[in-house]
């Protein structure tokens, strides 16, 4: 089997409009949630979210690209030009059919579909659809555009697992280049959530939290008084290449990509198997893949989103799947991003990989009062990072649905 390298990185999310600006900001342990600016939401139970400011998507895309494109491809195209740029791989000097692009979306184009629909229910002249509504809405778009944009003729398709998704991007595109079907991946997430129909219906499921006072504060992973997530937007991108191909170019190499799993909790639509254990066989399989042991495993980015019954049911996952290790140490930065749902595995993916590039781990912020029913033993960064030698760590991503997946990356 062929071995995959990350050789570029890009993104867009409420953090930042590149890498350096989001990490730094990571470190920082910032929070950017605020009342919901896009729409009035005053009548929702939760009106806050982690909203991109001042969005320039002409930066990487044309006047026709952004024209005829949902936001959620917009961030698409923004973060993997960002990517390729980091990569400094030219296509145009390869096989076009060497090169893919898988790509994961949860919803596809929610404020298309909203606006349409509006328009055609109350406009004031003869109500038709716009020729873009259908190519603006599907999610399988934003890949599809990433290929347009850069001649890129190889394998080519979304993926769709809630919010797991951008770790069901990953693991496809890593299995297709170790199996020598391709030589490189433009793969990551995307979403753009921030609408009033996706808001409000993760309110009325009060799945999202309703902390006004103190948006802030809202996103607080494994404190007593946290009363769900915040919803948050972008992409993120990573160039997958084939190790030979991109040591044969001399390609800066970030860190390896040596393990992927996924699993089912065939339990419930939208709540995690109390116990786990699907969950902690996605962790294990993963870790098995990789060749690592439990012991080697230094950092876990959690995916924790402030609910209180997800939180405590991975911890119990990881403990089943891991016991109480010394040396791991686990955070969750969604108390800083917030949850981007089906980008949120591609942005944290990227935090884990530079985690490994400068030792450090970020932290969970917003901790105040730590949750009494948190298992003994477990290693959480708390509002400060943690400096430390990080060789390997794990990325996890659980969506509704009982979608568990969990990544590895190595330092090279």
């Amino acid at each position: 089997m062929k071995r995959v390298v990350v050789t570029g990185m890009g993104t867009i999310n409420p953090l930042g409009e590149n890498i350096d600006t989001f990490w730094n900001n990571i470190l920082r342990g910032e929070n950017h949630t605020t009342m919901i600016s896009r729409f009035d939401a005053s009548l929702f139970r939760t009106q806050i979210a982690s909203e991109i400011k001042h969005f320039q998507p002409e930066k990487y895309l044309d006047r026709n690209e952004i024209k005829r494109s949902d936001l959620f491809t917009q961030y698409a195209l923004y973060s993997a030009a960002q990517a390729l740029e980091d990569s400094g791989l030219n296509p145009d000097t390869m096989d076009p059919f060497d090169i893919g692009v898988i790509w994961g979306v949860g919803q596809g184009g929610m404020e298309t579909f909203e606006k349409e629909v509006e328009n055609y229910v109350t406009g004031d002249y003869k109500p038709r659809f716009s020729p873009f509504f259908v190519p603006r809405l599907i999610v399988n778009m934003a890949s599809g555009m990433i290929s347009m944009k850069y001649g890129l003729k190889g394998i080519n398709y979304t993926t769709v697992s809630a919010c797991a998704t951008s770790n069901t991007a990953f693991m496809d595109a890593f299995n297709y280049i170790r199996l020598g079907k391709a030589k490189v991946f433009i793969s990551g997430g995307s979403e753009a959530p921030i609408t009033p129909a996706s808001v409000g219906g993760f309110s009325a499921m009060k799945a999202m939290s309703s902390r006004h006072d103190a948006p802030q504060t809202a996103s607080r992973p494994f404190d007593r008084d946290r009363d769900g997530f915040v919803m948050g937007e972008g992409a993120g991108a990573l160039i997958l290449e084939e190790y030979e191909h991109a040591k044969k170019r001399g390609a800066k190499i970030y860190a390896e990509l040596v393990g992927a799993s996924m699993t089912a909790d065939a339990y419930h639509m939208t709540s995690p198997h109390p116990e786990g254990v699907a969950a902690a066989k996605a962790m294990s399989l993963a870790l098995e893949e990789a060749k690592i042991n439990t012991s080697e495993l230094d950092y876990l980015n959690l995916h924790a989103t402030s609910t209180p019954v997800g939180d405590i049911a991975e911890l119990k996952a990881m403990q089943r799947a891991f016991g109480n290790p010394s040396n791991l140490w686990v955070s969750s930065t969604k108390s800083m991003t917030g949850h981007l749902l089906g980008a949120a595995g591609a942005i944290e993916a990227i935090i884990a990989i530079k985690s490994i590039n400068n030792n450090v781990i970020p932290a969970t912020i917003n901790i105040e009062n730590i949750d009494p029913e948190i298992p003994e033993g477990i290693n959480i960064v708390v509002n400060q990072p943690l400096e430390k030698p990080i060789n390997t760590a794990m990325s996890n991503a659980f969506g509704f649905g009982g979608h568990n997946s969990s990544i590895v990356f190595k330092k090279i």
